[in-house]
């Protein structure tokens, strides 16, 4: 299984990346941006090359995840590939900005293998 993790925190990456192994997922490989931009450039080159699962950051410099979720939709990027939201943003009005961008999980900051366990395999089984 392929996945993109977007945080402009390269340790944060890493932690989230040992969640998912934590958590019981075989990746394949890991893809990693620093922000929006750098994850839509990654969506672009990887068209022929699917990926499983999207998790990102909500706020980070040049292009946040919010604006990620909106233009990735807007260029059917990676369509049908559950995106979760992992971020200390707890307000709701984040949380509804994110759905309604297309994220279909959220997870908040610091979180354990555990949770990432519950939000992702469900969605992972969907797709």
């Amino acid at each position: 299984m392929r996945a993109l993790i977007i945080d402009d925190s390269a340790v944060m990456r890493k932690v989230i990346e040992r969640a998912l192994h934590q958590a019981g997922l075989e990746l394949t490989e890991v893809l990693q941006a620093s922000n929006g931009e750098e994850a839509l450039q990654i969506l672009r080159d990887n068209q022929s090359n699917p990926l499983a699962l999207i998790l990102s950051d909500i706020n980070m410099p040049i292009m946040d995840g919010l604006q990620f979720l909106e233009i990735r939709r807007q260029e059917n990027l990676a369509q049908g590939v559950p995106v979760v939201m992992i971020t200390t943003e707890g307000n709701e009005t984040f949380v509804m900005r994110a759905i309604a961008a297309g994220a279909q999980g959220y997870i908040c900051k610091p979180f354990t293998a555990e949770q990432v366990k519950v939000r992702v395999l469900p969605l992972l089984r969907a797709a």
